[in-house]
């Protein structure tokens, strides 16, 4: 690890302290942390307006995540659209070099700033269900690609060849039994699907199903997304027993979950839903859409089930809202997709890349 400026960079994380809790762009970099592959983490983004980023702001060391020890945040001025570049993230790296590891998301970065972190091992998840979404001349830059599923590798390498692919998507792996685990309160809805609100979380087909099956009640757990209203009027005009709640922090969305027998998973071309995951170590089991394209994985004989839309994902959900306490998803998820094991895969990918440098 490089030598620690103590006005402009964070100590080293006193590892006893660190928990990997939050959402998938926490738990990664904190799974790092907290098995000692790097001493100390930084969440980057960018902004698209001034008076928004850390320089403008005067805030020369970022911002320490004060619930999350080992963890911190920096805010760039993005100097245009995606994949960003950004003068404030190139002086930043120019003055105290780069990091060690460097994880790109989403949209991505410019081949600028990749250049200025050639040094770091460089990963990529795109996040969604296209497999990469960036041009093809700073994907070439990166060494490792996270995929949702096989078939996302298989796109990669034909667009880049000889490009090294995981398939370990940041949503669903790198779960944390802390942050969601079971509460033990009592049960007052069959269903629950935590999901934004838009057009491809594909609540109709939760909506289709409950028509099917008259009395089941259902929970929406809301994040962004225009359809809020849209959805609480489609289910008041089929008359559903639907509840709606949230935007909530991660603790409350435990809490609600907790409300359900069984959790739902109903998009089709969605990037591996982080709460594939988060539902089974809440102690639900999880009936998922057939034709979703990453995440499949994730539904075993000890988590869940998978159904095609219609009648058959409703005689499914009937099935798994009868017989959810037969269901112990928690120590299967811990075990195969908790922090520790998506950690340990990916160690093994970083350390297999810097021996052949």
């Amino acid at each position: 690890m490089r030598e620690v400026d103590p006005g402009t960079l964070p100590p080293a994380a006193d590892r006893a302290q660190v928990r990997v809790t939050g959402g998938y762009l926490e738990r990664l970099p904190l799974a790092a942390v907290a098995s000692g592959l790097v001493d100390a983490a930084e969440i980057w983004s960018f902004a698209g307006r001034d008076g928004e980023s850390d320089a403008d702001c005067n805030r020369p060391c970022g911002t320490p995540d004060p619930d999350r020890p080992g963890l911190s945040r920096r805010v760039f001025r993005a100097d245009g659209p995606a994949p960003y570049g950004s003068a404030e993230a190139l002086a930043h790296v120019a003055a105290h070099g780069a990091p060690d590891v460097l994880c790109v998301w989403g949209l991505g970065v410019d081949g600028a700033l990749m250049e200025a972190c050639a040094g770091a091992v460089t990963i990529y998840n795109s996040i969604d269900a296209p497999a990469l979404r960036l041009p093809d001349d700073v994907a070439r830059r990166f060494d490792l690609f996270l995929t949702g599923a096989e078939w996302q590798s298989d796109e990669i390498r034909a667009r880049i060849p000889g490009a090294r692919c995981l398939v370990l998507p940041i949503g669903p792996e790198f779960a944390s039994g802390d942050t969601f685990h079971p509460t033990e309160a009592p049960k007052d809805r069959d269903v629950v699907y935590v999901a934004c609100t838009q057009p491809y979380k594909r609540h109709d087909i939760l909506f289709d199903a409950l028509e099917r099956r008259p009395g089941t009640s259902a929970l929406l757990v809301v994040g962004y997304g225009h359809m809020t209203e849209d959805l609480r009027a489609d289910a008041a005009r089929r008359g559903l027993d639907v509840e709606v709640v949230g935007p909530v922090p991660h603790d409350e969305v435990n809490r609600q979950i907790n409300r359900a027998r069984i959790g739902v998973v109903c998009g089709q071309h969605d990037g591996a839903p982080a709460i594939l995951t988060e539902y089974q170590l809440a102690g639900l089991p999880v009936l998922a859409n057939a034709d979703l394209v990453c995440g499949l994985q994730y539904i075993a004989p000890e988590t869940g089930l998978a159904a095609a839309p219609g009648d058959d994902f409703a005689a499914a959900m009937g099935r798994l809202i009868e017989r959810h306490a037969d269901y112990d998803p928690r120590p299967h998820a811990l075990a195969h997709w908790g922090w520790p094991a998506s950690i340990a895969r990916l160690k093994a990918e970083i350390d297999a890349i810097r021996a052949g440098r």
